[in-house]
């Protein structure tokens, strides 16, 4: 076949009757035709799969229009990518390209059509475009289902698809752990919110194995911040509660206060994955009498809700290791636990129901319905492993309480009866001597 001079190339358009000497015929099973006029030596020189059709050595090459005919069959949904791949051949320059992707689903489409007809410096065009660009969700999910058929050159599209190793796995994870407890300015919170959620989400285990398996060297730091983090904020709870002259005003403390309870019971949820719960355990018992006087202290005009809740949060993280033996503790500690959190409880929970059943306007209060039941439970379990008189004094504490609707100490109590009604009977069946 003989190839025009130059000037004919450049007189050359695809759809001219008058110059073509082939006919592309595009077919679907749903009945679609299209005839396109087109130029073999054109088709020839970008095409492999024309480059083979219009050989001498295909076998049949149909006649239409007094043209050779190469029909093509292909899907409905591809027809149109088809005929942009032929215009393509024409003007087949990245700037071309780029146009006629209009984003990346018409650039795949391009690229799917461009691999099946062989087309290298298509291929290499929407490749390049679709490894620059940004990809939504759903585009991202096709990409995956297109590009892994396509060999080698299409490979560097999935290049941000890859996973990354360990180091650097590590690297961000302690970098974001440190933002996320580093109480950036208020300018930041959303940033802040933002580490904090992925941090979690690297650790949690789901469809997936968690991102990251933590060493000890990684728990160190991870305990490092979060202490870090405690003692700024008991720091705050010292100021809060002597009343010292700072320039901070008592809104802007109680405002960084509820920010780092916030933190504080995000902190926890990493812990409780790291199984590192202990330390915070001890230094959440040994701030608690300056936590609740904190509260007491706030003046009647402060709204402080936000942060009994987020008290109410880390308290239940905090009793339940204790409350089923994960955390072993001595019973002075238990005993005081019991003694500061349940009178707190008693008052918080009506004060934090009726601010949710009221619907109070710009109340951020997001309570989890199982929260309450689960520090009830955690109360029962650790008063019914105290010592029996430390059991009486709490339950009499409860008998007599406004409150007794909440923690509900029924079944502490009906266990501490019957204990005690049958001590001495079973205490002697056993050769045990009463003290």
């Amino acid at each position: 076949m003989e190839s025009p001079d130059n000037k004919t190339r450049a007189l050359c358009r695809i759809g001219d009757r008058s110059t073509s000497d082939v006919v592309v015929r595009l077919r679907t099973q749903e009945g679609r035709d299209e005839w396109v006029y087109c130029h073999s030596y054109v088709l020839i020189s970008n095409s492999k799969y024309f480059s083979d059709r219009l050989s001498e050595n295909w076998p049949t090459c149909q006649i239409l229009d007094s043209r050779n005919c190469v029909e093509v069959y292909c899907q409905e949904c591809d027809l149109d990518y088809h005929i942009n791949v032929l215009r393509l051949f024409y003007d087949i320059n990245v700037c071309s390209v780029t146009d006629m992707c209009h984003g990346v689903r018409n650039a795949l489409g391009v690229l799917r059509v461009a691999n099946e007809l062989g087309c290298p410096q298509i291929i290499a065009s929407c490749v390049d475009y679709l490894e620059a660009v940004s990809w939504e969700e759903t585009e991202e999910e096709e990409i995956l289902r297109t590009i892994p058929g396509m060999g080698s050159q299409a490979e560097p599209i999935l290049a941000r698809l890859q996973p990354v190793n360990t180091t650097a796995i590590v690297r961000i994870f302690l970098a974001a752990i440190r933002f996320a407890t580093s109480s950036p300015c208020p300018s930041l919170t959303d940033l802040k919110t933002s580490a904090q959620e992925q941090l979690e989400y690297m650790l949690t285990e789901d469809d997936d194995v968690p991102l990251l398996t933590a060493d000890d060297q990684i728990k160190s730091e991870v305990s490092e911040c979060v202490n870090s983090l405690f003692t700024r904020f008991t720091t705050l709870l010292e100021s809060l509660v002597c009343k010292t002259e700072e320039p901070v005003s008592e809104t802007g403390k109680l405002q960084l206060f509820q920010s780092y309870l916030t933190d504080l019971s995000w902190a926890c949820q990493i812990l409780v994955k790291l199984e590192i719960m202990r330390e915070f355990i001890m230094k959440w018992m040994e701030a608690s009498d300056n936590i609740v006087k904190a509260v007491d202290q706030a003046s009647p005009e402060a709204d402080i809700l936000e942060s009994r809740l987020k008290i109410v949060e880390i308290t239940a993280k905090i009793l339940e290791p204790m409350a089923y033996g994960t955390i072993i503790l001595p019973t002075a500690k238990r005993l005081k636990m019991v003694k500061v959190w349940l009178p707190f409880m008693r008052i918080a929970k009506p004060l934090i129901d009726a601010a949710l059943a009221d619907g109070e306007e710009g109340l951020a209060l997001k309570m989890d319905g199982e929260l309450w039941q689960s520090l009830e439970s955690a109360f029962v379990s650790i008063i019914l492993a105290l010592p029996s008189g430390d059991q009486a004094e709490i339950l009499t504490g409860w008998l007599q309480n406004e409150h007794i609707r909440y923690p509900d100490l029924t079944e502490a109590f009906e266990v501490w009866c019957y204990r005690s009604k049958v001590a001495k009977r079973r205490l002697a069946s056993f050769g045990v001597s009463i003290v």
